[in-house]
């Protein structure tokens, strides 16, 4: 399974940006799903958001719920994270991640991980 991330960047405060994460290889079972992560420097990698393979359930961390939004293209097997009014502190590496079987969605516990990509918002 290779992971391609897109979409990082910089923006300013309450602006928003869109990742896109494609992952390579199939089948795909049902229960399978893609998340994102993120990681600030000196923090704890941190869960942001997740959506089952068959797009049939997403899952939104805490601190980013109402502000971003998970979709899936499912011929493409490519999600996409949309983050919208965007604050200081969602600057991070947000990395894409594949988890094989059912469960476990908020821990950073997947099977395949991407390179991540830098998302730097300004005040």
């Amino acid at each position: 399974v290779q992971i391609t991330e897109t979409g990082g960047g910089l923006v300013e405060a309450g602006g928003s940006l869109k990742l896109s994460c494609t992952a390579s290889g199939s089948p795909y079972s049902s229960g399978d799903s893609m998340g994102w992560f993120r990681q600030a420097p000196g923090k704890d990698r941190e869960f942001v958001a997740a959506i089952l393979y068959n797009g049939s359930q997403r899952f939104i961390g805490d601190s980013v719920k109402g502000r971003f939004t998970i979709s899936k293209d499912i011929p493409k097997n490519t999600a996409y994270l949309q983050m919208n009014s965007l604050k200081p502190e969602d600057t991070a590496v947000y990395y894409c991640a594949v988890r094989l079987g059912s469960g476990g969605y908020y821990y950073p516990r997947y099977d395949y991980w991407g390179q991540g990509t830098q998302v730097t918002v300004s005040s």
